[in-house]
């Protein structure tokens, strides 16, 4: 799947997309998997749940969002590949976090959660054709291609890792 051109999607997303190294997207998305479950396996249940600052989500919600926009940005890639052209909404990152119960799960299970979700996603990708790549679809008011979807997906974990590394010292 060859990388999208900045058109293919919304400016919001260009820092996402400037994340992901050049290459084998699919590879990439599968190396960036297992070194989510290294990086995090080695993470305390106490630790887990540290926040760095007041109102910041804890590490725990912070995997929970990775999982929610992998399931958001997967079920757009979706739509899009099958020429569905209704406009998908956005979400409310914030307002899924407060409306869920991650910080009550364990750290192994949502380990397990998003390295069982991006192996699924792979497959979905993996089965696209490179025409499939290249069809559109609207969410939240903006153009993007399936394609397109897969970098976004990427350069999210790759943000969130950064920011797991700086802000949480993981």
């Amino acid at each position: 799947m060859k990388r999208p051109n900045r058109h293919e999607y919304a400016a919001y997303y260009h820092s996402y997309v400037d994340l992901v190294p050049h290459g084998d997207v699919l590879k990439i998305m599968k190396q960036q998997r297992d070194q989510f479950k290294k990086i995090l396996s080695k993470v305390s249940s106490k630790k887990s749940l540290f926040r760095y600052a007041p109102g910041k989500w804890c590490i725990r919600e912070v995997i929970g969002h990775i999982i929610d926009a992998e399931r958001v940005f997967s079920y757009r890639a979706l739509r899009f590949a099958r020429n569905d052209k209704s406009d998908l909404p956005g979400f409310d990152e914030n307002e899924y976090i407060r409306q869920s119960n991650y910080s009550g799960i364990k750290l192994k299970e949502l380990i397990e959660e998003f390295c069982s979700l991006r192996s699924s996603n792979i497959i979905m990708f993996k089965n696209f054709s490179e025409d499939f790549g290249l069809r559109t679809g609207t969410a939240n008011g903006n153009s993007f291609t399936v394609r397109a979807m897969a970098y976004i997906m990427t350069g999210h974990v790759n943000h969130h890792l950064k920011v797991l590394k700086d802000k949480y010292e993981l």
